[in-house]
C-alpha cells in the first residue's frame, strides 16, 4: 500500500502538473480538474447551489434510513418541530433493538411506534429480523449517482454508486423539515485498486489493512474516498460492499466507487435495472491525496482490541504471538484505566493461539458471499464441542433464503455453527456477549472497549478482534485455533445468487407518498418526549464534570451501547448511563450542577461558590448568565453516529465540550444540534474547575475567540478557546439551545 500527496490522475495514471502542461492542458484545466472526480459530480448535483472547491455546500438527500435505536428520537424531535409528512423515502429498520427486553416489551413498543409513524408520515417500515439496515438499503434504495443519509455511522453504499453518510439524528431531522446538510466541500482521496486478491483473502482483510494504514495518521479524516482502478473490476459486488462499509473506520466522511457491469447486474437481479448508470472519473481528475493498493499483496489480517486500526498480518501474529499480544494487552489495560485487566497472552497454547468465540454478522460480515465461502471452508468439518462457538447472522431474509436453498445453512449447522436471524446485536454488545476474560474474533464493524457487552465496572471484561469470515471459518474448523484461510484448501466458488424478496413483499410496510396524517402515533411507557432545554445566555459558567485524557474517546465511552439500547427512546433514563464505563461519577456530578442552575434561574441568585469564582476572576459579567456542566476530552467522538453521546450530556444539563480536536464531523454536529458549544482549546482542565466565559453569546455569533477564566480553588488561569467556523443556522441553533427550540422559534 502506498500513500501519495495531492495528485492529478490522467486516464488512470498519476501525472505531474508539468507533464500535463507539456501535453497541452491549460492552467484553467488544472484548476478545474477537481470537477473530474465522481464525488464532485454527485455533490454538485445534490447541493442546492452547486459545489465549488473550498466553499460551503448545502446538500439535500434522496433517501434516509434509521434503525430502532435512533428513529424514535428522530421522529419525536421532528414532530416537536412541526413535521407533517416525510418529504423523501425514509426507511425505518428494526435490526438493533430486535430482541424484546427481558421482563417487558420496551423494545417492541418502539417497533409499534415506528410502524405507526410510517403510516402517519408516509415511511417504509422493515420489521425486526427482516434485514440489517445497510443490507436493506443496498438491496432496495442504493442507486448510481444518489445520496443517502442514515442515522448510523456505517451508512456506506459507495460500491453501488451511492454517496452515503452516517450522521446523528438531528441531521436527519433537518432533512425531514426541509433544511440542508451544510459542510465545506470535502477533500477527495483516490483509492487506486490494482490486481486481484488471492484465495482466502476477503474484504475485511483489505479493509483492516487500509484502516491500519490511514486511521492513526488522520490521512483521510472527513474526506471522501473514491475507489477507482482496474482492481475494482476484479472484485465481486459483495466484496466491494464489505470493504466499503468499513471505510467509516478510516474516519472518512463518505465513499464512492466507479461502477461497471457487475453493478449493473446487481441492480438488474433485484429488479432495479434503471438504477444503474456508469460512474467513473473524467479523463483528468485532481485528488487531494492518493492511496494505491495492490490487492494481490493483501494477506489475512487481524485487528486487535480495542480499535479496527490495530492491524496485524494474521500469519505474523500466529508466528510470533508473545510480543504482539503482550503489547496489545498493555495498551488495552492502559485504556481500561485500572478498572479491570485482561491478558491476551493467556490465549497462547503450545500449538497456537486459541480464541473462545467467533461471530460473522451484520452489514460487513453477513453478506451472501462471505457466508458461502465460510460454509465451504467448514463443509465436512466440526467446530468442536469445547469452549469455542461460532454464530452466523445473515444480513437479510433474501440472503438467508438463498443460503437455505443452496445448502450453505445446512452445511454450517452440521459443522456446529449457530445460525441466527438478521440482527446487528453482536456488533454493539446486544448479542453473543463473550464470557469474562475471553477473546472473540468477529467479522463485524468494530471492536471498541466493552462494545461486545462486557461490564468493566462489574469486574467483567472480554475483548473482540476483527477478522474476515474466511479466516474465522478456518479458525472454527480448527476448534478455535487462529488459522489464516490462505493456509487451508477449499472450494472458493460462490454459487450464483437468485434474489427472492418474497419476505419483503410479505412483511415490509411501504407507505411512502401515502401519509395517513390523521393516524395516531402509538406510544409505550418507555417512549418519552424531550425535556425542556434552556437557551444560551449572555455569559456562560461551566463546571467541569469529567476530564478524559485518552488520545481518543469513542462515542461508546460517552454513552455505552448494548444494555442501554432499551432506553434509547427515553432521554432521561438513557442519560443515567452517560460516561458510566469511563467516569462513573459523571451523572451524579451533572445532576448537582443542573440543580444549581435550575435554582439560579428560578431565584436569579448565583450560588455562593459560583459568585465567589466570578469575583476571583475579576470579570464583570453583564446581562444574564447560564450555569451548566461540561466535559473535557482530548479527541472525543470517534466511531458511532449516535446522537445520544451528545443528547445525554445535554439533558443532564451540559452546555459544552472542551477538546483539542473532535474525532469526527458527526459528533461535532451532534453537539451543535443539541445546543452545546464545541470549544477547541489547549487549556488543561481538572474535574471541579469553574470556567467563566464572559459575553459568550455575542462572541459566538460574531465568530470571535473566547477568553476562558478557569477558577481552581484560589488559582485563576486565563486561556483561549475557539470554535471552528459555524454556519449562520448552526449559530442560531446553539443560541436557541437546541434544534427543537430553533424550529419552535421559527413558527
Amino acid at each position: 500500500m502506498k500513500l501519495y500527496g495531492a495528485s492529478y490522475i490522467l486516464n488512470g495514471n498519476i501525472v505531474e502538473s508539468e507533464e500535463l502542461s507539456a501535453a497541452g492542458f491549460t492552467q484553467k484545466d488544472l484548476d478545474e480538474a477537481y470537477r473530474g472526480t465522481i464525488a464532485y459530480s454527485i455533490l454538485n448535483a445534490h447541493s442546492v447551489k452547486g459545489a465549488e472547491k473550498d466553499k460551503p455546500i448545502s446538500v439535500k438527500f434522496d433517501a434516509m434510513a434509521s434503525h430502532d435505536i435512533t428513529y424514535v428520537g428522530i421522529i419525536q424531535t421532528a414532530k416537536a418541530s412541526g413535521l407533517t409528512k416525510f418529504p423523501i423515502p425514509y426507511v425505518l429498520t428494526n435490526c438493533h433493538n430486535s430482541l424484546c427486553a427481558v421482563g417487558g416489551t420496551i423494545n417492541e413498543d418502539d417497533h409499534l411506534f415506528g410502524l405507526s409513524a410510517a403510516k402517519k408520515y408516509g415511511g417504509i417500515f422493515v420489521p425486526a429480523h427482516q434485514a440489517v439496515i445497510h443490507t436493506y438499503m443496498r438491496e432496495c434504495f442504493a442507486r448510481c449517482g444518489a445520496m443517502i443519509l442514515g442515522s448510523d455511522s456505517h451508512t456506506r453504499y459507495g460500491a453501488l454508486g451511492t454517496m452515503a453518510m452516517g450522521e446523528g439524528g438531528p441531521e436527519l431531522v433537518k432533512q425531514l423539515l426541509g433544511m440542508t446538510y451544510d459542510i465545506k466541500y470535502p477533500q477527495v482521496v483516490a483509492v487506486i485498486l490494482k490486481g486481484a486478491p488471492k484465495k482466502g483473502v476477503g474484504p475485511h482483510d483489505v479493509a483492516i489493512a487500509l484502516i491500519g494504514e490511514v486511521f492513526k495518521k488522520g490521512a483521510v479524516k472527513n474526506k471522501v474516498l473514491e475507489f477507482i482502478g482496474e482492481g475494482v473490476m476484479n472484485l465481486p459486488i459483495e466484496y466491494r460492499n464489505g470493504i466499503d462499509v468499513m471505510t467509516t473506520e478510516t474516519a472518512c466522511l463518505s465513499s464512492i466507487w466507479q461502477t461497471d457491469y457487475k453493478v449493473k447486474e446487481y441492480f438488474a437481479l433485484r429488479g432495479r435495472a434503471d438504477d444503474y448508470k456508469k460512474l467513473e472519473p473524467k479523463p483528468l481528475a485532481y485528488y487531494d491525496a492518493v492511496i494505491e493498493i495492490d490487492l494481490s499483496e493483501i494477506e489475512p489480517m487481524i485487528a486487535l482490541p480495542f480499535h479496527p486500526s490495530n492491524a496485524y498480518k494474521l500469519t505474523d501474529l500466529i508466528a510470533s504471538p508473545g510480543d504482539i499480544l503482550s503489547e496489545a494487552s498493555k495498551n488495552m489495560n492502559e485504556l481500561l484505566g485500572g478498572k479491570v485487566s485482561i491478558d491476551l497472552t493467556k490465549k497462547i497454547k503450545k500449538d497456537g493461539v486459541y480464541v473462545e468465540q467467533a461471530v460473522i454478522a451484520g452489514c460487513a460480515g453477513g453478506t451472501y458471499d462471505n457466508i458461502c465461502e465460510a460454509s465451504s471452508i467448514l463443509r465436512g468439518k466440526s467446530t468442536g464441542n469445547g469452549e469455542f462457538t461460532l454464530s452466523v447472522y445473515p444480513g437479510s431474509q433474501p440472503i438467508f433464503t438463498e443460503l437455505v436453498k443452496n445448502g450453505s445453512i445446512a452445511t454450517l449447522m452440521q459443522a456446529g455453527v449457530s445460525v441466527r436471524s438478521c440482527f446487528c446485536g453482536p456488533c454493539f454488545g446486544a448479542g453473543d456477549v463473550p464470557a469474562n476474560d475471553c477473546l472473540s474474533i468477529r467479522h463485524t464493524t468494530r471492536n471498541f472497549e466493552s462494545r461486545e457487552g462486557s461490564k468493566p465496572l462489574e469486574g467483567q471484561i472480554s475483548a473482540v478482534a476483527l477478522m474476515d469470515a474466511r479466516s474465522i471459518a478456518a479458525t472454527a474448523a480448527n476448534g478455535g485455533k487462529l488459522t489464516a484461510a490462505t493456509t487451508v484448501d477449499y472450494d472458493a466458488t460462490i454459487p450464483p445468487y437468485a434474489h427472492d424478496d418474497s419476505s419483503y413483499k410479505s412483511r415490509v410496510y411501504n407507505g411512502y407518498g401515502k401519509a395517513k396524517t390523521s393516524e395516531p402515533l402509538r406510544y409505550g411507557p418507555n417512549i418519552a418526549d424531550w425535556p425542556h432545554i434552556p437557551a444560551l445566555r449572555d455569559n456562560a459558567v461551566y463546571r467541569i464534570t469529567a476530564v478524559i485524557r485518552d488520545p481518543v474517546t469513542t462515542t461508546d465511552e460517552l454513552i455505552p451501547s448494548g444494555e442501554t439500547s432499551s432506553y434509547r427512546s427515553n432521554p432521561l433514563r438513557l442519560a443515567e448511563f452517560a460516561l458510566s464505563r469511563k467516569v462513573p461519577e459523571y451523572v451524579g456530578r451533572c445532576k448537582v450542577v443542573k440543580k444549581e442552575s435550575e435554582d439560579h434561574m428560578a431565584s436569579g441568585t448565583l450560588p455562593v461558590e459560583i459568585a465567589d469564582a466570578i469575583k476571583k476572576s475579576g470579570v464583570m459579567l453583564k446581562g444574564t448568565t447560564l450555569i451548566t456542566s461540561a466535559i473535557y476530552a482530548v479527541k472525543p467522538g470517534d466511531g458511532s453516529a449516535r446522537e445520544q453521546a451528545a443528547s445525554c450530556q445535554r439533558v443532564l444539563g451540559a452546555g459544552a465540550n472542551f477538546a483539542v480536536e473532535y474525532a469526527t464531523k458527526r459528533y461535532r454536529s451532534n453537539l451543535i444540534n443539541w445546543g452545546m458549544i464545541p470549544y477547541l482549546t489547549q487549556a488543561n482542565f481538572e474535574v471541579g474547575d469553574i470556567v467563566i466565559v464572559p459575553n459568550v453569546k455575542d462572541l459566538l455569533l460574531e465568530d470571535k475567540p473566547f477568553t476562558l477564566y478557569i477558577v481552581r480553588g484560589e488559582k485563576v488561569i486565563t486561556e483561549l478557546a475557539t470554535v471552528d467556523k459555524l454556519t449562520e443556522d448552526e449559530k442560531t441553533i446553539i443560541k436557541d439551545g437546541c434544534l427543537i427550540n430553533y424550529y419552535a422559534n421559527k413558527k
